[in-house]
Parts: C-alpha cells; sequence; structure tokens
C-alpha cells in the first residue's frame, strides 16, 4: 500500500495547475468518532486555528462518525488526493506506514508523559517521514484520547479468567489481535463503523477504546461493565494530504504544521482534564460499573513475551522499540 510516488508527482501537477497558493474555501476533515469525543475536539481546535489566521478565508469542515468512509478507507482517499484531512487511530494508519505498529505494541506507553516524548520528538518526526513516504499522507497532530479499556455487556472482568469465552471485537490490526490471543481469546476484527450495531444486537460482547470514545460514541447504551486496563495508549494522528500539503504556499505549509503542534498540545490539556469528568458520569449517570484488574501485571507478560518479538520485523526491527523505550527512560530489550 504505498502511494508516496504517485503522489508526489500529483503534488508537482497541482502546484503548477493552482500556482503558489492552493487554498481557500473549505477542506474536508473526515473523523472516525462522534461528537464530544477527543478527536472532534482536535479538529475542532485545528480549525479554529486556521480560520482565525486566514482571517476566515479557509474554513474546514468536520464529518464525524465515519461519514467519509472507515478510517483506513480514508487512507486512500488521502493518497490519491480526493480526501484533504484524517483524525483516525494510528493502528488504522499503521497497515500504510508500519513502523506506526510500534504504537500499538501492548504495555509500551504507560503514561501520557511518555506518549508526548514520543510523538514530540524525533521519533514523531521519523514517523511522519514515514507515513509521507509510504501513505502518500502528512501527520500534522497527535490526539490524546487514553488508554483503551475493554468494555463488555455480560460480566465484570476482573482477572484473566474472567476475560475467556468472551466475544471481543478488535481493529483489523495484528498486533491488537495477537495481543487478545495472547491473553486466550480469538478476538473479532471488525470495523470501526460496524461495532455500534455488532455490540447492540450481541454479535460481540465487547470491545476495547478510551473512556471518552466509549461517551463519544454512546456505547454505554449497549454495555454495561468496563475493566480499566493501561495495555494500549491510543494516539490518533491528524494526517493531511501529501499532495494537498505540497500544493501549498510556505506560508500556509508553516501554519498547518504549527495548527497541528498547537492542537496536539490542547489535546493533551482537555485529556487530563475530561478524562476522570467523563468516567464519573459513566457510572453515574449510565450506572456503568468499572472494575480493575487484580492481575494485569500478568496480562502485560504474556502480551510483551508473546506479541513483541512477533512483530519485532513488522515495525521495522527490535532497535526500534529500542529507541523508544530509550526516549522514555525504560530499559532496553
Amino acid at each position: 500500500m504505498k502511494f508516496g510516488n504517485r503522489v508526489l508527482k500529483a503534488a508537482a501537477l497541482a502546484t503548477m495547475m493552482m500556482g503558489a497558493t492552493a487554498w481557500g474555501g473549505t477542506w474536508k476533515v473526515a473523523v472516525g468518532d462522534g461528537g464530544g469525543s477527543a478527536q472532534e475536539t482536535l479538529g475542532l481546535k485545528f480549525a479554529e486555528i486556521i480560520e482565525q489566521r486566514t482571517d476566515g478565508k479557509q474554513k474546514m469542515a468536520l464529518f464525524l462518525n465515519g461519514q467519509l468512509g472507515s478510517e483506513q478507507d480514508t487512507v486512500n482517499e488521502l493518497a490519491i488526493g480526493t480526501l484533504d484531512f484524517s483524525i483516525l487511530a494510528s493502528n488504522n494508519l499503521a497497515p500504510f506506514s508500519p513502523s506506526l505498529g510500534a504504537l500499538s505494541m501492548p504495555y509500551l506507553i504507560r503514561s501520557v508523559d511518555e506518549a508526548e516524548k514520543i510523538v514530540n520528538g524525533p521519533i514523531g518526526e521519523e514517523l511522519i517521514n514515514n507515513t509521507v513516504r509510504d501513505a502518500g499522507a502528512r501527520i500534522l497532530g497527535w490526539t490524546f484520547s487514553g488508554f483503551r479499556v475493554l468494555s463488555n455487556s455480560k460480566r465484570p472482568v476482573n482477572t484473566l479468567a474472567d476475560l475467556q469465552g468472551m466475544v471481543v471485537r478488535v481493529p483489523r490490526n495484528e498486533i491488537m489481535i495477537d495481543t487478545y490471543k495472547a491473553w486466550g481469546i480469538n478476538p473479532t476484527p471488525m470495523a470501526w463503523t460496524e461495532t455500534f450495531t455488532a455490540l447492540q444486537q450481541g454479535v460481540v460482547d465487547g470491545q476495547d477504546t478510551p473512556y471518552i470514545t466509549i461517551y463519544s460514541m454512546k456505547f454505554q447504551e449497549v454495555q454495561k461493565y468496563i475493566t480499566d486496563l493501561h495495555y494500549l495508549f491510543l494516539l490518533e494522528p491528524l494526517v493531511v494530504s501529501e499532495s494537498l500539503f505540497q500544493a501549498q504556499d510556505a506560508s500556509m505549509q508553516k501554519l498547518l504544521v504549527e495548527a497541528g503542534k498547537e492542537a496536539t498540545t490542547y489535546s493533551v490539556q482537555w485529556l487530563k482534564e475530561q478524562e476522570d469528568n467523563i468516567r464519573g458520569e459513566l457510572v453515574d449517570s449510565y450506572g456503568m460499573e468499572i472494575s480493575t484488574p487484580a492481575d494485569e501485571d500478568k496480562w502485560a507478560q504474556l502480551a510483551v513475551e508473546k506479541v513483541w518479538p512477533k512483530h519485532y520485523d513488522s515495525i521495522g526491527g527490535k532497535e526500534k522499540l529500542n529507541v523508544i523505550l530509550r526516549a522514555i527512560g525504560r530499559k532496553e530489550i
């Protein structure tokens, strides 16, 4: 799934046809999650900055709840230049740019601070360059959505034993699929746009997403129990079509990059301010039950021992993980 050369040629043609400046009007932004989500919050902040600093000449329209297609579909649209922007989970961008798979390695990122160090430093720059090369899309900013927690409609999951027999939806991501297999179950890969209906109809018992996403997607209407896991900190990049980016003059390119960084900072603060409130509302207003697994060290041990070695090659080698581990001050493997 490599679109880099085609996109760069399209960008050069677009620049010749449109001149030095290719902005004005309204850019479309695909958003996988619903209103009130961390994705929407990042998108609105980014749009606000762009509109303010162009004196309202450049506007942006957000299309929520996967209206413009599945998250992976939007990557194809970005690559061929038929979509302007997308906000999507890093695990849905990873099939197009494999080095992003490192962000899905279970129990690699263990805090918001570690996530910030990764995406705001040299590792983040490498991920941007790789995604331009591999997918024809440029990462401008990052949504900080929090740890993916497990929700289900069947029973409290307090231990790994309680998970057995559960039918759990996961994205079509091999690292996440193998993580659940390491925990003893065979998960059900499913597109994000199909997940609510599958939960509602009992096709699957549960899924994992951050608290904020559970709330924004109204999963509390079809799920009762939450297990407060910390296996995967969800980072969701804001990406722009590389052909659109290259068609801009230097001042607009600079504005896009700056707006992405400012929106990322805003997303981090918003998560810190809102996550506890939303967690409380899920319990107090919707009656969800939240439990903390007593044996998460066992979940972590199984995931790291069985999943990490299997996917070293897919993310570019074991050293890729060591670079990240060094950056966040953890012991190398």
